[in-house]
Parts: C-alpha cells; sequence; structure tokens
C-alpha cells in the first residue's frame, strides 16, 4: 500500500466508525432503536436539561446525529456532515461539562471525542474511498467548509445560550429574593 492508500483506508475506517456511533445514538432519540427513548422520551430529557421546546430540541439533536453520522460514513457532503454533528456534540458537552471531563462520571469525554473527531472530517476530507470522491467533490467544495462550520457553531452557541437563559430564569422563579446567579438581592 503506499501512502496515499494508507490515508484513505484509516479515513474510511474513521468515519464508518465515528459515523456509526453517531447515527446509533441519533436512531435512539429518533426512533427509540438500541433502546433508546424516542422522540417523546427524548423531548422530555430535552426538556429537563433547559432545552426548549423539547420536541423540536430533540428532533434537531437527533437528526444532527443520524444525519451527520450516515453523511461521515458515506463520505458525501463530509463539511456540512461534520460540522452538523459537531454542533450537535457542542450542545451535548454543554450538559455534561460540569461534570468534568471523564464519562464515568458524567463528564464530557464521549460527546467531546465525538464532536472532535466529526470537525476533524469535516476539515481534512472524506478521502479517496467516499461518496464525495464518487461524485467528484460536489458536495465538498472549499467554500463549503468555512460556511459549514461557520453556520454550525452558529446553531450550536445559539441552542447553549439559549439553554442557559432558561435555565438561569428557572432559577430565579425558583428562589424569589435572589438574582440570577444565586445572589441575595432583597433589603439590606
Amino acid at each position: 500500500m503506499t501512502c496515499v492508500n494508507r490515508r484513505d483506508v484509516g479515513l474510511l475506517a474513521l468515519r464508518i466508525g465515528a459515523g456509526a456511533v453517531l447515527a446509533a445514538h441519533g436512531t435512539q432519540k429518533l426512533f427509540g432503536w438500541f433502546g433508546g427513548p424516542g422522540i417523546e422520551g427524548t423531548a422530555q430529557g430535552m426538556e429537563s436539561l433547559g432545552f426548549k421546546p423539547g420536541k423540536e430540541s430533540a428532533v434537531a439533536a437527533g437528526l444532527g446525529e443520524t444525519g451527520g453520522g450516515v453523511l461521515l460514513a458515506l463520505g458525501l457532503a463530509t463539511p456540512a456532515a461534520g460540522a452538523a454533528a459537531a454542533g450537535g456534540m457542542a450542545a451535548a458537552v454543554s450538559v455534561h461539562a460540569p461534570n468534568g471531563f471523564f464519562n464515568q462520571d458524567g463528564g464530557l469525554e464521549h460527546p467531546g471525542f465525538l464532536g472532535w473527531t466529526a470537525a476533524c472530517l469535516g476539515l481534512v476530507g472524506a478521502g479517496r474511498y467516499s461518496l464525495d470522491h464518487a461524485t467528484g467533490h460536489r458536495f465538498d467544495r472549499p467554500w463549503m467548509v468555512p460556511v459549514a462550520f461557520a453556520v454550525g457553531a452558529a446553531a450550536a452557541t445559539t441552542v447553549i445560550r439559549k439553554r442557559l437563559a432558561a435555565q438561569a430564569a428557572e432559577r430565579a422563579e425558583a428562589e424569589p429574593g435572589e438574582d440570577a446567579a444565586g445572589g441575595d438581592i432583597g433589603p439590606e
């Protein structure tokens, strides 16, 4: 094997592995496959985590993971697929970050690594053994990389900020006489 072939085989293996894991998690959310909660259970979970409205958030997360994962595995529209999956994982990281890094403590390790891998694949491209290559890179043009990642970053930032604002508002309602940061704003 030449170096080019090793690189392309490595990209194929990485795309299939990461894409399959992402797609499996997405189908848990959307369809309840692999012991997942399905769309209604995911919607309830999303609401409890501060993602509102829950059903729309569940659909977006499920589609980002399923669609991004399938497209990554196929090597089709790789910049958009990588950006979509990385954006979804950024939102998941925002949930897990307070628990630290390691997955055994509920930390960000797993979604962080999946998001990082998806982003790297979106940046480097799918390689020779991909539908992007077979279609003459029709859906993988150089201009698509910055556009896809800008849109993905903007969407993830919006979702995360909206979640944090909703959580702050809930805390303020639950604790009258305190500000959103937990400080007493009552009379001295």
